[in-house]
């Protein structure tokens, strides 16, 4: 595929998912939770969640309302986490997206607040009164709240939290990871499949492929956060180091942590073509920009 082509389409389809987004989310809510809420979610981020989301019902020829219900919801997931994760009780940052975090801007009452909200209206998104099956929405919220509970994020975040200070070898580490980043990852990939029909060889390739890229874009964050600056990354950089938490790159070193994003990109790639999809050339190209982004 050509970088233009695929250029546009990621710019149609962030551009499909801020106004969602702006539609969504409400400025109404009372007592300014509203704004609180838009400016955790509006302008700012890649939305890589929603794009993944995106691919893979184009890969399964799925229906394309359905699949930007499901990542908008995927996105509002993120965005509360992220609000949460800020917070003085967890990694106490201020800095996201360029921008102050939502409890620097509007204090923790209200950051906390805000990161509920979205976390709720995420699953109201997936269970529209019309124009989704039940069947549909069901697998939806299965998948969403599977990937983002004790077994997916949140359980990923108390692995982070509890192991400060601690020397964790490859496996715990890569597990805490594949948890509170890679499953949500994972995730995306599979709602989208869930948009169109899919056999169970396209369904295990896709989540292989979700599980590699999932993983890679961890590595590659850890390995980002040692060789960027804050102003590049839109957040505090050398955060993991100063608070002393175990990375792919206190474990593995820089070098080999690169290596081994290039070879989950690889996996990821394998696992598309044994997927039997015709057209999964855009998920060929997010496991690309996942490994080879520099923020």
């Amino acid at each position: 595929m050509k970088i233009d082509e695929f250029s546009r389409w990621v710019r149609e389809r962030q551009e499909d998912v801020e106004h969602a987004l702006e539609r969504w989310v409400s400025d109404e809510s009372p007592a300014g939770l509203g704004t609180a809420m838009r400016y955790a979610v509006l302008d700012g981020g890649k939305r890589l969640r929603p794009l993944l989301v995106m691919a893979a019902s184009d890969a399964v020829s799925g229906d394309r309302a359905s699949a930007l219900r499901a990542a908008v919801a995927v996105e509002l997931i993120h965005a509360y986490s992220l609000v949460h994760d800020d917070m003085p009780c967890m990694d106490n940052d201020v800095l996201r997206r360029g921008k102050p975090t939502v409890h620097v801007k509007y204090g923790e009452a209200q950051a906390m607040l805000a990161g509920d909200a979205m976390q709720a209206l995420a699953f109201e998104v997936l269970t529209p009164d019309e124009g989704m099956s039940p069947q549909l929405m069901a697998t939806q919220v299965r998948l969403l709240a599977r990937a983002s509970g004790h077994a997916g994020m949140a359980g990923g975040q108390a692995i982070d939290l509890a192991s400060v200070g601690r020397q964790l070898d490859e496996a715990t580490l890569r597990d805490m990871h594949r948890r509170k980043t890679g499953v949500l990852l994972q995730a995306s990939v599979m709602m989208g499949a869930a948009c169109g029909p899919a056999d169970a060889t396209a369904l295990a390739a896709l989540s292989e492929y979700g599980a590699a890229v999932g993983l890679a874009f961890q590595v590659v964050d850890d390995v980002l956060d040692v060789t960027q600056e804050s102003h590049v990354l839109g957040k505090t950089a050398g955060k993991d180091v100063d608070q002393n938490k175990p990375t792919f790159v206190s474990l593995l070193g820089l070098q080999a942590a690169q290596k081994y994003a290039h070879e989950l990109r690889d996996q990821a790639h394998a696992a598309l073509a044994r997927s039997g999809l015709g057209q999964a050339a855009y998920l060929a190209c997010l496991a690309d920009k996942i490994v080879e982004r520099d923020n």
